[in-house]
């Protein structure tokens, strides 16, 4: 539990943002003057109109001018697919696996081993299985994001106490019902953290399916700038993913909170 007696309103809301604004004025004063050069480190201001200009001007009134709303809605969809698909996989097989000993000893070894493998040494084989395009990125989302939902899912569930199944029993709850009643609830602050950390990771994992050629998305914005040498591109690229992704997690953990009761009681 994060303790925020120490803080009033105004810092909580300052805080933050102290790093990134740091991490700004750093940046202006390394390329400002002179110690990183431009085709190196572009300016703030200049990665700032680069992406005023990708952002809100009209196609033809520049490079890149007019293709966020395309990449953004094309990132979005290939994350959302991916992801969706570890949680429907991971949640439960993470569940299951806490609960049984059996299927536990089972899975463990294999997926373990298989978390160990660079997402990378992936990339080449779905191009095979699933060629060039959406079917490839949502593969390789959904493999990276499954592993920290299962992983916590499964931790979760182990955690929680048998006496509280024991006792829901004895008032007439029955397995099915405990298990959404009773099991997900208390194990609720290791799945959400899952939860998290699969978002982020699905984001990261996107670059990487988008760097295979497919004509639109973030990751395909960043592979033509580096083609073309537009490091200012690159920048705001990565920076928009940054602000997306922590978008995502913020508007996930409020859909958790009003979704599930047992969300609410965690911060």
């Amino acid at each position: 539990m994060i303790d925020r007696s120490s803080t009033g309103p105004w810092q909580s809301r300052a805080l933050p943002w102290v790093l990134p604004g740091l991490f700004i004025l750093i940046w202006s004063v390394v390329s400002g003057t002179g110690m990183a050069p431009a085709y190196l480190l572009p300016h703030p201001g200049d990665v700032f109109a680069t992406a005023f200009q990708y952002i809100f001007k009209e196609a033809g009134q520049g490079a890149y001018a007019g293709r966020f709303l395309e990449d953004f809605l094309a990132s979005t969809m290939r994350v959302m697919l991916g992801f969706g698909l570890a949680v429907a996989v991971g949640i439960p097989l993470g569940a299951v696996s806490g609960r049984l000993i059996v299927v536990n000893r089972i899975l463990s070894t294999t997926i373990n081993a298989l978390r160990a493998v660079p997402g990378i040494s992936w990339l080449p084989l779905a191009m095979i299985w699933f060629g060039i395009g959406i079917k490839t990125t949502v593969f390789l989302v959904a493999l990276a994001a499954f592993f920290p939902i299962y992983l916590n899912t499964e931790a979760g569930v182990r955690q929680v106490s048998p006496i509280l199944l024991q006792a829901g029993a004895m008032m007439g709850v029955r397995r099915l019902r405990g298990t959404f009643a009773i099991l997900l609830p208390a194990a609720m602050p290791h799945i959400i953290a899952g939860l998290r950390l699969g978002m982020g990771i699905s984001w990261a994992y996107l670059v990487l399916g988008e760097l295979t050629g497919v004509p639109d998305g973030l990751g395909a914005l960043i592979m033509d700038a580096r083609m073309l040498g537009r490091i200012d591109i690159i920048v705001v690229g990565i920076i928009l993913i940054a602000i997306i992704g922590r978008l995502c997690d913020v508007g996930l953990h409020q859909f958790l909170r009003l979704c599930f009761k047992s969300a609410r009681r965690h911060p």
